[in-house]
């Protein structure tokens, strides 16, 4: 049973070892196997402040008793950026198919809808990732731009798609 739920302060190191993993089983987020540059007590501490916030969301995809999988919702707090939002996944490889990217980017757009208030909400997807392309057109993002080399892997520039839903 695929579990998606809110994420917890307790969730830190369950959350840091995902990325760990997913990490290193995929070239299509910003950071490789080393994961994400914080400590289990950074970790903490930004979830504990997302608890506290209107603008931002953080929930995990839960397989028995480990995160498999997360999905992000970022507002902005400048006046000008606060109808914005964006949105960032991740799944483990053992779990793509499974429809955890689809159940974690509903729960995402329904937040920034119902409680953020959103009006936009944006995403990057490397251009040669057609099934994460296909998960959100599927929810009616379209392209707006490609940002050629937005990431270098083993020295190759690799292009990203901007992607939005006007909500």
């Amino acid at each position: 049973m695929i579990e998606i739920r809110k994420s917890l302060p307790s969730d830190a190191e369950g959350i840091l070892e995902c990325c760990r993993r997913v990490g290193g089983e995929t070239d299509n987020l910003t950071f490789g196997a080393e994961g994400v540059p914080f400590t289990v007590e950074q970790e903490r501490a930004y979830l504990e402040s997302i608890l506290q916030s209107n603008n931002q969301f953080y929930l995990v995809a839960v397989v028995d008793g480990e995160i498999v999988g997360t999905g992000v919702y970022s507002g902005f707090s400048k006046p000008r950026l606060a109808h914005r939002g964006e949105i960032s996944l991740s799944v483990r490889k053992a779990h793509w198919g499974r429809h955890i990217g689809t159940r974690l980017l509903d729960e995402l757009l329904r937040f920034a809808r119902e409680e953020a208030k959103a009006e936009l909400v944006s995403l990057e997807v490397r251009s040669d990732n057609p099934r994460a392309i296909g998960l959100y057109k599927k929810f009616g993002f379209v392209t707006v731009g490609t940002f050629p080399g937005y990431m270098k892997i083993g020295g190759q520039d690799v292009s990203c798609d901007t992607m939005v839903l006007h909500l």
